[in-house]
């Protein structure tokens, strides 16, 4: 039997949900609005986890930063998700020179450290939205890409696909129709287990300056912002620091939750 299911991070995740969507409705404040004459205040009544260095209410900033995080976290997991699991398909099926080329393209991807890409795209186009995405994106879908062709070069020997070449199918139907939805809760997981690693990725180009650019609102660039004080005003730092914690915690025991849950093999081990 499965785990039980981990309530305190799907509560946690949850609430990054909600905060991320109704955040324009849950304060009057502005994340960008400047307060010289309030700068630094520690957390109080009217500012409950205090202000940067610009007077800005740490609390809307990370309201709003959520935002940015799991709409990146979305975006690239979409992009990342989709170009592996076509390329892994057809390169586990296809296999001779199809799967070498694909395969060699794919280990080559893997080597590229993300940061390298995510600061050469910064200097050639300039930190944005669309190029966190794009060069996050373009890295991760090599790790999809592996995973879902070693599920397919197993998928493939089994009798159901050999039944279906014998009844005549297209490759094209039988990737999608027999052999995709045998790929898709191990592809789930490890969607599920990204999600932390991207929000991390994205708070980490953001506190270098090669993420979203000021005055947007990011975890990884109020971390930054706070550096500098962190003697003198440590909630600067320290609580969008630990809001990126227990987020990248949270979806981290939820994949491993579903891992348990979804793997019939390692659900059978645990159940021994």
């Amino acid at each position: 039997m499965a785990g039980r299911y981990p309530i305190a991070p799907g509560l946690i995740i949850l609430a990054v949900i909600f905060v991320a969507i109704f955040a324009p409705f849950l304060t009057p404040h502005s994340p960008i609005e400047q307060n010289l004459s309030n700068r630094l205040a520690s957390p109080s009544a009217t500012h409950l986890l205090g202000t940067d260095h610009m007077g800005r209410d740490i609390l809307v900033r990370l309201m709003f930063g959520a935002r940015v995080s799991l709409a990146i976290a979305s975006l690239t997991l979409a992009l990342a998700g989709t170009i592996g699991l076509i390329v892994g398909l057809c390169s586990g099926y296809a296999g001779r020179w199809i799967d070498a080329v694909l395969m060699r393209i794919t280990d080559a991807t893997i080597a590229f450290p993300i940061i390298f890409i995510a600061l050469l795209f910064a200097v050639i186009f300039g930190p944005s939205f669309r190029n966190v995405i794009l060069a996050i994106g373009l890295v991760v879908w090599a790790r999809y890409a592996r995973m879902v062709r070693g599920e397919v070069l197993g998928i493939k020997k089994r009798d159901f696909v050999a039944l279906a070449k014998i009844a005549g199918c297209s490759p094209f139907r039988i990737m999608v129709k027999d052999i995709l939805p045998n790929v898709l809760n191990t592809f789930v997981v490890l969607l599920t287990l990204q999600v932390g690693w991207v929000i991390l990725m994205e708070a980490t180009l953001s506190f270098l300056g090669a993420g979203i650019p000021p005055p947007t609102p990011t975890w990884g660039s109020m971390i930054s912002d706070g550096r500098g004080y962190i003697s003198t005003a440590y909630w600067v730092s320290v609580f969008p620091g630990i809001v990126i914690l227990l987020t990248v915690l949270s979806f981290n025991l939820l994949g491993d939750w579903l891992r348990e849950t979804l793997d019939p093999k390692l659900r059978q081990a645990i159940s021994v």
